[in-house]
């Protein structure tokens, strides 16, 4: 088998799996995702707001993970691939710097 060059420094500079979805979003965000409701057979809207974003690894790629607040649900806090987090609205200036 033979050594590909330069092929360690495409690796490297590969970005983290949902790190173009996490840059478009911020925290405060209000955000919307998607589930599969089998009895309708329709996908189902859902929202919440976006607490945090960070990298982790998970099966061993670095990839991003966002902590999100649902709306329609108390005490409970759900993780998500940021990959499948869509905006619906963005976080007034005043939320952002308090």
């Amino acid at each position: 088998m033979g050594c590909v060059r330069g092929l360690s420094l495409i690796m490297d500079n590969k970005k983290n799996f949902g790190e173009l979805s996490s840059n478009s979003l911020k925290v405060g965000d209000i955000i919307e995702w998607s589930r599969w409701n089998s009895e309708q057979e329709v996908y189902e809207p859902h929202y919440g707001i976006l607490l945090n974003m960070k990298n982790e690894i998970r099966s061993s790629r670095v990839v991003s993970i966002s902590k999100v607040k649902p709306l329609n649900q108390e005490g409970i806090e759900l993780e998500f691939f940021t990959l499948s987090l869509r905006l619906f609205s963005r976080a007034s200036e005043s939320i952002e710097k308090s």
